[in-house]
This record gives structure tokens, sequence and C-alpha cells, in this order.
């Protein structure tokens, strides 16, 4: 009989036993979960904030950030600023940013023109060969300024071979041109295009110039599947 008790006893100690430890690791688990997510959502409030205040698709951001961050751990840009354009956006809208990552701030939200090879107010064709008059997706790092026949311009060299690489052979530069305007856009229904450069309202281009100038990085979005497929910066 005693040594039934004493079973019977082992029994209920294991179970006991059992049962504590079950609890500890599902309450472990719910904190690293209430940690994780706390953590995370501190993390992306501050970016999600900025893209609905200043009106960037959050996707895009994020993959600019990975860019970004994957230039500058290879020494490609040592700049905190970010160049974001959407060219999944119409001409018509607003959808060329500048953002100082480390204030979280966006310092130039302004419109910008595609080549006229890729479409009218929407861009659908993207290139890399000369004598396109295509735009460019992709990485891109500024370079030095010159002065051209749109006036003082600013370099873009490509970052991604096969998808970029060729923009400053094929003269892909940041200049100013009077069809970025409301008005142009009054009269058009779009902007106008250019040669496949990123052109600026000669209002911003200058300052927009000045302060991206000698290596920020520049990210160039539209869902194009080779690229999204092959990029290093994005994949």
């Amino acid at each position: 009989m005693l040594k039934y008790q004493k079973s019977k006893f082992s029994c209920v100690i294991v179970s006991v036993f059992l049962c504590l430890m079950t609890y500890f690791s599902v309450l472990s688990t719910c904190n690293a979960k209430f940690f994780f997510n706390r953590s995370t959502t501190t993390h992306s409030s501050p970016h999600a904030a900025l893209c609905k205040t200043a009106g960037i698709n959050p996707k895009v951001f994020s993959m600019a950030l990975a860019a970004h961050q994957k230039a500058y751990s290879q020494g490609l840009t040592k700049s905190r600023l970010l160049t974001v354009i959407d060219y999944s956006k119409p001409s018509t809208e607003k959808r060329f940013w500048v953002v100082d990552l480390n204030k979280n701030k966006v310092i130039y939200h302004t419109h910008v023109a595609h080549g006229s090879g890729s479409g009218g107010n929407y861009a659908q064709s993207f290139s890399n060969r000369p004598g396109s008059y295509q735009s460019s997706v992709g990485t891109f790092v500024t370079g030095g300024t010159y002065q051209g026949k749109h006036g003082r311009s600013l370099n873009l060299i490509g970052l991604e071979k096969g998808i970029n690489n060729n923009a400053y052979n094929r003269r892909i530069v940041i200049h100013s041109a009077n069809y970025v305007s409301d008005q142009f856009i009054k009269q058009h229904g779009r902007l106008g295009r250019s040669w496949g450069c990123p052109a600026l309202n000669h209002k911003v281009a200058q300052p927009i110039i000045n302060t991206i100038k000698d290596g920020v990085l520049l990210f160039a979005y539209f869902p194009e599947a080779n690229w999204l497929k092959n990029s290093s910066f994005v994949g």
C-alpha cells in the first residue's frame, strides 16, 4: 500500500512538473513574440508615417532602403540621403523624393519626367540600351555635375549590370526641363518626356542637384520582372 502511494505521489509530481514546464514555455514564447512585434512596430512606424505623409508606396520604400543598406555596406555610398523614383506612378503625380534617413524626413517631393521611349503618361518600357530613349530602373549613385545643353546637370552611375550600367555612357542625367511643370500637365494631360533622363522642374532642379550630387543613392522603381528577378540589390 505504501509503495502504491509513493508511486502515485511520484506520478502527481511529474505531472505537475510537466504542466509547469509547458506553462513557462508558452509564456516565454508569448513574451518573445510580444517584444519582437513591439520592436518591429517601434522601428517601422516612423517609416510608415513618413510613407503615409509623403505618399511613398511602403513596398517601394522598403526596397529602396534595402538597396541603400546593401550599397552602404559595400562602400558604394556614404551618404544617409536616399533618392527614390516610382515610375509605376503616372507622370502627372509627384513621384520623386529625396529622403534624409537620419532625420526620417522628406526634403524634396516633386514631379519627374521619364523617357519618350518608355511611354506616355505612364512609363511601361525600360532599357539599358543606347538610343532607346527609354528610362532605366534600378539602383544608381550620383556623380559630379557638368554644364550641358540643359544647364547644370548631374551624372548618374548605374550599379546594376545589364539593367542600368550604361547610364553614364547613355548620358542619363538629372537636368531641368521646361516640360516638367503643372502648366504642361494642364495643357497636355501629362508631363513632357526626355530622352531617358529623370528631368525635373527648373525651379527645383538646381537645389536638388546640389543636395544629392557626389555619391547619393538613387533608387528608380518599376515592377519590371527581369530586374526584380535578377537584381542583387532588391533580391
